[in-house]
């Protein structure tokens, strides 16, 4: 449940879309989330980067709210998502969802450390997370580790192949660390985002067999 709106299992599929305004300035952010939702957008995805726009996020549910319109907001999170929604308990209440990509919440010992602080905040705030893995920004410890287990094959596949393995594992990996900090998989939504449809395909199609987790289709670049 991301507010009101089911996702995954037997539900419709919903839409989600995103706004390009600058979330910090709250009154195009909310004209352009009326439009969004006007046009069929079910949930609405705004990029939370900066102390500015994490102050904006519960004064635009407000005035939303105020407008009668209930479609709930995503958090888009990277590095210093951990810090924003620690800091911003309004904003981190006010969001419907976060969205954590675990190629970009840090590197090295900080990204375990910063991944878990934001999962500790979803479950603080009772939010589910969509883990996003996008093919131009993958977890290289994860790639690195992989292309070195292929490399010890007798028969080694091909750099798209492992490729599409490594944003799976990255995936998977990702999720079963949020239910091992106390995030029901009932609240954990995967993405694995390409460029290119046919890999994309492949990899949905993987999925599927290896987790029940709801699933968020997207195509990255694709507008």
């Amino acid at each position: 449940m991301v507010g009101k709106i089911k996702v995954g299992g037997g539900a419709p599929i919903v839409v989600q879309s995103m706004t390009n305004t600058d979330t910090a300035d709250i009154k195009s952010s909310v004209k352009q989330i009326l439009e969004l939702a006007e046009a069929g957008s079910e949930l609405v995805r705004i990029t939370v980067n900066n102390d500015e726009a994490a102050a904006a996020v519960p004064e635009i549910r407000n005035q939303l709210d105020q407008k009668g319109c209930d479609v709930p907001l995503v958090g888009d999170f990277h590095f210093n998502g951990h810090k924003l929604l620690d800091k911003y308990p309004d904003c981190a209440s006010a969001l419907g969802k976060y969205r954590i990509n675990p190629g970009n919440v840090g590197k090295g010992k900080k990204r375990d450390l910063q991944f878990a602080q934001m999962i500790e905040m979803a479950c603080k705030y009772d939010k589910p997370v969509r883990i996003g893995v996008n093919g131009g920004s993958l977890d290289q410890a994860v790639f690195t580790r992989l292309l070195d287990e292929n490399r010890l094959k007798e028969v080694p596949d091909d750099l798209a192949a492992v490729t599409r393995e490594a944003i799976i594992t990255s995936a998977l990996e990702s999720a079963h660390s949020a239910e091992a900090l106390g995030l029901g998989a009932d609240k954990i939504i995967l993405s694995c985002k390409m460029s290119n449809v046919q890999d994309l395909i492949t990899i949905y199609q993987d999925l599927t067999t290896r987790s029940e987790y709801a699933l968020h289709l997207g195509l990255t670049e694709a507008g």
